[in-house]
């Protein structure tokens, strides 16, 4: 259910006060949601917006944009003149170009490329890398897009900084966890994967790797170890690939706070198959 304006439903006979208070909860003033939904990032954007009318921009405009695995709670971000906002809305005064917004899940916002620039120049690497991957892989936003935006505000504070992230972004990441392997693996000084390498021939996909060296590396989430299906499938895939010629690196949740042995595993088995490095 999406969230609505209070009053309104009441005036139109749909709820009384004593209904609208037993079975909601007001996320901000007079818009409200169902006390049994799962909270998400896009509903909140979207009460947000019911409540100010203002533009959502940041992780707001990510979220009604389709962007995937962004935190329910963080606050929800608009842009408008006038400064003051009630309790989890952080308002900003950032000045828009033209064709710099849209309408998206009933709402208005930023664009995907503005979103991105405004993500990108915030947040340092580890943090928008996930983010700004995502946004490309649901709205299908380019670099070169972005960078467009990035020309027409060379004065805004980070532009640096989104230049940087821009380069390391990937939208063919399916996963925040994906993105932070990929981005781990570049900060470790080895060449940049291709992310969902897909093989016609044995209809299967690896998420990152090296065509040239024939070099893959999996990330394995808990399904791989809890789903007995998956799992089995898992094995299957990895002796297809083996069989093709290919080198394995499976990295797991758990490996993810060593990344200096998911590296060297790397490293080695690219340097086996002849990779420079």
């Amino acid at each position: 259910m999406q969230p609505f304006i209070g009053s309104v439903e009441i005036r139109r006979g749909a709820l009384t006060r004593r209904g609208l208070a037993r079975d909601h909860v007001a996320l901000y003033r007079d818009v409200y949601v169902r006390r049994d939904i799962e909270l998400t990032a896009r509903i909140r954007a979207q009460a947000a917006w019911l409540s100010s009318g203002a533009t959502l921009a940041g992780v707001s405009a990510a979220a009604v944009l389709g962007t995937k695995w962004l935190n329910p709670n963080m606050p929800a971000e608009i842009i408008r003149a006038d400064r003051h906002a009630q309790a989890g809305i952080v308002v900003h005064t950032w000045q828009l170009g033209e064709r710099e917004t849209c309408r998206a899940g009933g709402a208005e916002c930023t664009t995907p490329a503005r979103t991105a620039f405004d993500l990108g120049r915030r947040y340092a690497a580890q943090v928008a890398v996930p983010v700004l991957d995502a946004l490309m892989n649901a709205t299908g936003v380019t670099r070169e897009e972005v960078a467009v935006v990035i020309d027409a505000h060379p004065g805004f504070r980070g532009v640096a900084n989104v230049r940087a992230v821009l380069d390391l972004v990937d939208g063919g990441a399916e996963s925040p966890q994906e993105s932070r392997l990929r981005l781990l693996l570049v900060e470790a000084g080895l060449p940049r994967p291709e992310t969902q390498i897909v093989f016609r021939d044995l209809r299967i996909r690896v998420d990152l790797g090296w065509r040239r060296w024939k070099v893959a590396v999996e990330y394995d989430g808990v399904q791989h170890w809890s789903d007995a299906r998956q799992r089995s499938w898992d094995i299957d895939r990895i002796a297809l690939l083996e069989d093709a010629g290919w080198s394995v690196v499976r990295v797991s949740a758990e490996m993810m706070a060593r990344p200096d042995v998911i590296a060297a595993r790397v490293r080695a088995k690219l340097r086996a198959a002849g990779c420079p490095i």
